[in-house]
Order: structure tokens, then sequence, then C-alpha cells
């Protein structure tokens, strides 16, 4: 059954299955785009993990990508956002970490291909991620000039430790799925042929367990995290709203519709100073 009941309003883009048992099947359906996702996709992911909450069909949730990609988070060939908009945005970030850490239900994640930005996030902060073992992970915020918000500040330290968060969120280097399994950032890492069939296993698994153990169990493993989570959340959420209106985003924006190298303006601007004093000197001397 497709689109029913509490989820009837969702748009073609973000399609919505029932499975067996109580599983929800959530697949983000723009495949040509690798799922990346329109500022009203937005909305609707921050709305989506409280309809599965109070669905009483539902007891556990599947996300996964159409085609070759899992989500390669905003998408950066739609307009610039205005910073009223970029504000809105950071609400709405509010929202879809609230909610996707607060819903008592469990998540699974079939990271099936590129998982990047908040895509990558969102894959992560489910309660159990199955990835394809040549999935390509990138945070790859600072490559756009921007923070690594989207929740990912808040959950890469958590899995993996602060010295590989910093590494990959700071270089925005890529890994693939068996290293993110191997260094402990996805729960496991299968062939990309079996990433959504064991998802769905794991998924039954846990629809035929004690739904009240299992929540509760969720429930207390994220308190601890919780206390410090939403804090933090607030400052990469407002730093990467702040980044969307600065000159860095909006030329790493330019340099990708123009298919060319990015030259951030604070990389170079101390360079550039520095060439024209020295022409300044050359023409005194």
């Amino acid at each position: 059954m497709t689109n029913t009941d509490i989820f009837a309003r969702y748009p073609d883009e973000i399609r919505i299955e029932r499975r067996p048992n109580g599983v929800l099947l959530i697949t983000l359906n723009r495949p040509e785009q690798l799922n990346s996702l329109t500022m009203p996709m937005f909305e609707y992911m921050a709305d989506i993990w409280v309809d599965i909450d109070r669905d009483p069909q539902t007891r556990v949730a599947v996300v996964t990508g159409a085609g070759r990609g899992f989500c390669t988070g905003m998408d950066v060939s739609q307009p610039d956002p205005s910073l009223d908009e970029a504000i809105a945005l950071m609400e709405t970030e509010r929202r879809r970490l609230n909610n996707l850490i607060t819903m008592d239900k469990p998540l699974i994640s079939a990271i099936n291909g590129p998982a990047v930005g908040w895509g990558l996030s969102m894959g992560l902060l489910a309660d159990i991620s199955v990835a394809a073992e040549n999935a390509v992970l990138l945070d790859g915020h600072t490559r756009v000039g921007v923070v690594a918000g989207d929740h990912s500040s808040l959950i890469w330290p958590l899995l993996v430790g602060m010295a590989k968060a910093k590494y990959y969120q700071l270089t925005s280097a890529r890994l693939d799925g068996a290293e993110a399994e191997r260094i402990g950032l996805v729960s496991l890492a299968v062939p990309q042929d079996a990433v959504l069939s064991r998802a769905l296993e794991i998924a039954g698994d846990l629809a035929l367990g004690s739904q009240q153990a299992i929540r509760w169990t969720k429930r207390s493993l994220n308190t601890g995290w919780l206390t410090n989570a939403l804090p933090q959340q607030e400052l990469s959420a407002a730093l990467e709203t702040l980044g969307f209106a600065g000159a860095d985003y909006l030329e790493a924006r330019q340099a990708f519709r123009d298919g060319r190298e990015t030259r951030f303006p604070s990389a170079h601007a101390v360079d550039d100073e520095a060439l024209a004093q020295s022409r300044v000197g050359a023409t005194t001397r």
C-alpha cells in the first residue's frame, strides 16, 4: 500500500510503502539527482518522524534512496537560498533533529549509494545503519564553505571519536561503507545488492520483538546523549546558517554550476592582499 493514511500528504519525491508486520519503507525518490532534497522536502523530512511515531500501523521504519544514491543533501542546483530561507531552514533543522532522535520507534537506514551532507547525517542518526560496502560517504560541508551542521558535529564524535570526526569533517575526505564499518561509523556494511534486503530483514525482526522493550531501550541509550546534543545543535545550525550568506558558499555554488574548481575568497584573501602589496612595492622601486 502506498501513500495511505497519515502519509497521504507526502509528495512523490518521498515514497511511502507499508511492508508486512508493521514495517514502513521510506524511499527518497529523486534518483536523477541522487535523491538530493529541495527546500520543501526538508520540511517534510522534519515532519515524517512525528508521523511515524503516532502511526498505529508502524512498528519500525526503514529509509533508503531510489536508484544508485541514498541522499546527497541539499540540491545545490536549486536557486541560492536567501538569508530568510536559510534561517527558516535552520528552524526546520532543529525540528528534524528533535523529531528524529526523540522518535520512540526504531529507524534503520539502508545506505545504498552516495550519502552526503544531511543525507549522511540522516543515515548515521538512524538507530541501525546498513551501508553498501562501496557506497561513498562524505560530510562535505566544508567543501561548499559552510559549517558541518546537519547534526554531523553531534553524531560523528559519538560514533568514531573526536580524532576521526575532526579528520573527516575538517577535510571533507571521502570514505566507503567498508571503511565506515571498520571505524564504527555505520552498524553494518554489506554488498550493494543486499543493502535493502538486509535492512528490511533487521526491521522485520524488530517488528516481531517486544515493542515496549525495544523502544525503551532506544530511549535509555539516547537519554545521556540528548543532554548535550541540543545546545550543540543550536550552535552548529546557527553557524551553518551564517555560512549560507557568506562569499565562500556563494562561490562554491557558482563553481558547481560552472563546472570548475572552487576558489574560496576566505582562502585567497591574504594571498591576494600580499600580491597587491608586492605589485605596489615593485612600482615604487
